[in-house]
């Protein structure tokens, strides 16, 4: 009797969903092509074709892809890297005039002026390809100069020479960050073999973080001049007067 039941019961749950999913459901029709106005779409970002390094020196593409890499990520900061690449802009020219001094002088209380940002930290930035815009990878370098009073030492002393003889007594040491300032100073167009430490951010200053999450920044040690630049470094603001 139990199994006459059972058996019952079972064809009419299956009658059941036989019938909900029976004819009653409207057919399926293909849509239409689209006709209307095609999408505005941006384009596809280009892909960098430059080599992760050239000899023993990475590219920027090269560094700034690993750096961003949880598999490559130690190559690049676990230890002093090297870069080789062009030198596309320096803030040496852009530096305000009230920070422009001998060292031992102090900037002026309204140094910068109200409604001006503040004072960078001297720095250049290099890249893959001589005159990159801004849109192209490039990676800042600082901590070859803790300010411009720096620069301005070493400029002047730097405009003398025509060599360095003697590193000893002819580079201006940065007492701060104890390096050399590059000679020649850093300026656009010069191609460059720059070693630092690698990372997203430097902490040498006291003034603040310095970050870059996308392309990273280089914390100087040293340079090596490969191509010199087309004209020297200098400040297109006047000295300070105070």
């Amino acid at each position: 009797m139990r199994s006459t039941l059972r058996h019952g019961l079972c064809l009419a749950v299956t009658a059941l969903a036989v019938a909900s999913c029976g004819s009653g459901d409207e057919p399926y029709q293909a849509a239409p092509a689209w006709s209307g106005r095609a999408p505005s779409l941006p384009s596809p970002p280009a892909v960098s074709t430059a080599p992760v390094k050239v000899g023993d020196s990475y590219t920027v593409a090269g560094a700034s892809h690993h750096l961003r890499s949880r598999i490559h990520e130690k190559e690049v900061t676990k230890a002093s890297i090297s870069f080789i690449g062009y030198i596309v802009e320096e803030n040496i020219a852009t530096a305000p005039s009230c920070a422009i001094h001998k060292v031992g002088k102090k900037d002026p209380d309204d140094c910068p002026p109200a409604g001006q940002p503040p004072i960078e930290i001297p720095s250049f930035w290099i890249a893959d390809t001589k005159g990159a815009g801004k849109d192209a990878p490039r990676i800042r370098v600082l901590g070859w100069a803790k300010n411009f009073a720096t620069v301005f030492d070493a400029m002047e002393k730097y405009n003398k020479l025509k060599e360095i003889k003697d590193p000893a007594k002819d580079l201006v040491k940065d007492d701060i960050w104890n390096v050399d300032v590059p000679f020649p100073l850093p300026a656009v167009g010069a191609k460059v073999k720059v070693t630092g430490k690698y990372g997203f951010s430097f902490a040498k200053s006291s003034t603040g973080l310095v970050s870059d999450p996308v392309n990273g920044v280089l914390t100087y040690e040293k340079v090596e001049v490969l191509e010199p630049a087309p004209e020297k470094a200098a400040f297109k603001n006047p000295p300070s007067k105070h």
